[in-house]
């Protein structure tokens, strides 16, 4: 027996929660978004330092290095490379975005 809520009443709920907080179906919060439309846009998808990359989203590095990066690259939508941050594939599709060609040749090689 299910004492509380039911499922489809817990499953609003939650949606709502996460609403609230900004967080989209992917669990992106409000500056994983700036972060990867950041790279996509200003810089074409990258490679770009972490350091211009954290002056452009107004974010320490440290910060980035620490809370954003594990998630962003765990779930596919970043990679580090020796020449920077670069937005994958994958983060483009979630935006809508098609990349240009060079970004869609960089990871090829």
């Amino acid at each position: 027996m299910l004492l509380g809520p039911e499922p489809d009443a817990l499953d609003q709920l939650a949606r709502f929660a996460l609403g609230r907080l900004e967080v989209d179906d992917a669990g992106f919060d409000r500056m994983d978004r700036q972060l990867l439309l950041a790279l996509i846009e200003k810089y074409a998808g990258g490679p770009v330092g972490l350091d211009t990359l954290a002056a452009s989203i107004g974010e320490d590095r440290g910060t980035i290095e620490d809370i954003y990066e594990p998630f962003l690259i765990q779930e596919g939508y970043l990679d580090r490379t020796p020449r920077g941050r670069i937005a994958t594939l994958r983060a483009y599709q979630h935006f809508g975005v098609t990349p240009a060609r060079d970004a869609r040749q960089e990871k090829l090689l």
